[in-house]
């Protein structure tokens, strides 16, 4: 049952009990338009998703990455037109996105700014793509879904409208990482298990490219995985907690609800076993 809330486009319904019903909610997102004559080939220099590929309106989920490698921001890169791009991340991350573009930002003509008053609409469920064809993409491991991005956008009829809860819940079940929590600057791409969505290995150059190209060559071994958690009686494990296996710590809570969790586990856990969390007995599991 999901709690209570409100967006511009309809109250909070109590009416979903199933995360894999059909529901709507109003997703936090931080929106960053590159425009100008040398926006593509400027985006295609910095992100690891080939923007170059992209027609009209498609869109992509994309790294950007320090020149070590490592994640500066986890984004979706939607081409507008030929010189306009945008780019949509975690609520709070726009301004980073924009101050890390700009340092790279050399003798380009593209003009780069955070993008006021757009707001994302995330349409979950078995028929997502169906209620909302215009949308993009925004699939999760055997649950589709559809985000509306925009200065307004509605409400399909007939969709519930649901509180930031049942999506935090979908999200871990589903394993998937979010900028703060599971990725940050630390976070080498391979360990979260989103490269092969969010990277391209056949276009050129781009910042960061030389650890991403290594770790593939030598079979993605890194030195920690995102895990699943599941905690016994519903209990909620600590963000942030030791994960204990066999009296060692291998690990640390990254997003927790209510008998759930993300965790990055060291590498010589072999999935699934078992481990200690704040002295709760949970089992870890791989990513669907």
């Amino acid at each position: 049952m999901v709690g209570s809330g409100g967006g511009q486009n309809g109250a909070v319904s109590d009416d979903v009990d199933d995360v894999r019903d059909v529901w709507a909610v109003w997703l936090p997102r931080d929106v960053v338009r590159v425009a100008g004559p040398d926006a593509a080939s400027f985006l295609q220099g910095q992100l690891s998703q080939d923007v170059a590929g992209l027609a009209p309106g498609a869109s992509a989920w994309s790294f950007l990455l320090q020149p070590q490698g490592k994640v500066d921001a986890f984004l979706r890169v939607t081409k507008q037109a030929d010189d306009e791009y945008v780019l949509d991340v975690e609520a709070g991350w726009g301004e980073p996105v924009v101050a890390r573009l700009s340092r790279f930002k050399l003798r380009v003509k593209a003009d780069i700014d955070v993008l006021a008053g757009w707001r994302c609409l995330a349409i979950r469920g078995p028929h997502a793509h169906d209620l909302a064809p215009a949308g993009a993409a925004a699939d999760w491991p055997d649950f589709p879904g559809v985000d509306l991005l925009g200065p307004d956008p509605q409400l399909p009829p007939g969709v519930a409208l649901v509180d930031l809860a049942t999506y935090e819940r979908a999200r871990i079940e589903a394993g998937v990482p979010v900028m703060g929590k599971e990725l940050d600057e630390h976070t080498i791409p391979a360990e979260a298990g989103i490269v092969d969505r969010a990277v391209s290995f056949t276009k050129g150059c781009y910042t960061g490219q030389e650890l991403v190209a290594r770790i593939d060559s030598r079979g993605g071994n890194v030195p920690r995985r995102l895990r699943r958690l599941t905690a016994p009686g519903g209990s909620t494990l600590p963000e942030g907690a030791a994960i204990e296996v066999d009296g060692k710590e291998r690990g640390r809570v990254t997003s927790a609800v209510p008998g759930m969790a993300l965790a990055y586990v060291h590498r010589d856990v072999e999935p699934p076993a078992d481990a200690t969390v704040a002295g709760t007995a949970v089992r870890i599991d791989a990513l669907p």
